[in-house]
């Protein structure tokens, strides 16, 4: 199946650059480009990509701001964020409002277009060890949120206190960085049943993927260091 990708980046040689790299694919086609945040509710809606690959800043409507409209929609396709540091705390939030995931500006090409087919899958880009430290940039510095802390931390615990026990207990585990076969030595399941389970997780807090998981585990206060490897599935 062929991916329909679109670029939005205010740079127009950052903009050549992953055309040229990213249409050289055969599976991945550039529907099209956009300059500025503003314009992608109208691109999407015109050209209908199956993922966008959105630049953080820009300068009238935010990659961030862009991505939490986008994904708010029903049926919205998949952002990916582009960024240049990889603890960014921007990161976090394109992250919290759906994003997929996200590349460094550098990251060499092939790995840019195994990230889009990815993401295209259905798989978010980051590994539990990236997520690992991202939740270590998280608890090591004050996150800037129109929420108090204690207002965000109740919120994730209620929302956390949905799940059955099981699957509270594999939520906890995907929030330690582990991934499908430690959380299913761990937990004494096989990891398709561990995978089920991240699946019921998504669906029943409404979550885009297994990052989200990890940022809510953290943001009720249940995230702990334990689990490590890199992921191999859901």
């Amino acid at each position: 199946m062929t991916i329909r990708l679109l670029i939005v980046d205010d740079d127009p040689l950052v903009r050549a650059g992953l055309t040229f790299m990213l249409g050289g694919a055969e599976d991945i086609e550039i529907v099209g480009e956009g300059t500025d945040g503003a314009e992608v509710p109208e691109l999407v809606e015109r050209l209908v990509p199956d993922v966008v690959l959105m630049d953080i800043r820009m300068p009238r409507v935010d990659g961030l701001t862009a991505t939490e409209r986008l994904r708010a929609r029903p049926g919205a396709p998949e952002v990916v964020v582009l960024t240049t540091f990889h603890a960014d705390d921007q990161v976090l939030r394109a992250l919290r409002a759906g994003a997929a995931g996200f590349v460094l500006k550098d990251t060499p090409p092939a790995e840019i277009v195994a990230s889009v087919r990815r993401v295209a899958a259905g798989d978010p880009v980051l590994s539990p060890a990236v997520t690992r430290q991202l939740m270590t940039h998280v608890a090591g510095q004050p996150e800037r949120s129109e929420q108090p802390e204690q207002v965000r931390r109740t919120a994730a615990a209620r929302r956390l206190a949905e799940l059955a026990e099981r699957e509270r207990e594999v939520a906890l585990a995907v929030g330690r960085g582990g991934s499908n076969a430690e959380i299913a030595a761990a937990l004494y399941m096989s990891v398709p049943t561990v995978k089920t389970h991240v699946s019921r997780i998504l669906a029943k807090l409404g979550l885009n993927n297994r990052v989200q998981i990890a940022l809510l585990v953290h943001d009720a206060g249940l995230s702990e260091d334990g689990l490590s490897g890199d992921e191999d599935g859901v």
